[in-house]
């Protein structure tokens, strides 16, 4: 069995795989990792191997030295130990994200290229592949959650709500003219860059979307051909099988 561990800035998202089969996905919040949390809840799985996708340095420390005690071995961390086989054509290619780079090789992998992957995450990333299977770059912005963080401690009486579905396109309360802003303003901007990406690198592109806010905001998206919430963890496992 493979542990698979993806260390976002939210969230740490695990997936347990047996026989190269997602068998249980699970989150701990990043802030309140702890050993015995990740024990729980892996339950009395008997892992053999774990792989490591992080863009939280100090995180990535202390999950692979708890997962050394615990398997008596490394876990392979991507970027030391294990490298994404993709041509990335960033001027400073190692700028780029661990996380984006196995996304990009997922999706290349699962849906063929040429290929756009949007991460809504605590950022939201666009990343772009050509039909020769080469990473472009893409974009970064701010994630719906920060967004609408940065509302409230920016502004005087704007209050701090949880994020959630609008009830309606137009807003008939301070609460839901927010969440309608932010929901449909970045659902409404995910379908535009993925149009205009399109125009540039042209036609056949597919667009997949993933990240922990997926479940809310690609409802309001037109523009999304397949929706994949464990992209990031099948990209790991590939790597592992691959390698």
């Amino acid at each position: 069995m493979l542990l698979a561990i993806d260390i976002g800035n939210t969230n740490i998202t695990c997936g347990i795989f047996a026989d190269g089969r997602l068998k249980k996905r699970f989150n701990i919040a990043t802030s309140e990792y702890s050993f015995a949390t990740l024990k729980k809840a892996m339950m009395k799985a008997s892992i053999d191997d774990a792989i490591i996708c992080s863009v939280v340095p100090f995180a990535t420390n202390k999950v692979a030295k708890d997962l050394k005690g615990f398997l008596g071995k490394n876990a392979y961390i991507i970027g030391e130990d294990i490298k994404v086989p993709i041509k990335n054509l960033y001027r400073k290619p190692k700028e780029v994200g661990q996380d984006r780079l196995v996304n990009a090789y997922a999706g290349v992998l699962l849906y063929g290229s040429p290929l756009i992957v949007i991460d809504f995450g605590t950022a939201i990333t666009f990343d772009v592949i050509s039909k020769n299977k080469e990473y472009l770059g893409g974009m970064i912005l701010p994630g719906l959650g920060i967004s609408l963080e940065a509302l409230y401690e920016r502004t005087a009486l704007l209050p701090k709500i949880k994020l959630e579905s609008p009830r309606e396109l137009i807003g008939r309360s301070t609460k839901n003219s927010m969440l309608s802003g932010i929901v449909y303003g970045f659902a409404c901007l995910a379908d535009d860059l993925s149009e205009r990406i399109k125009a540039q690198i042209g036609k056949g592109v597919k667009v997949i979307a993933t990240g922990g806010n997926i479940s809310l905001i690609t409802k309001y998206c037109r523009k999304i051909d397949k929706i994949d919430p464990d992209l990031t963890l099948k990209g790991l496992n590939l790597l592992y099988r691959n390698t």
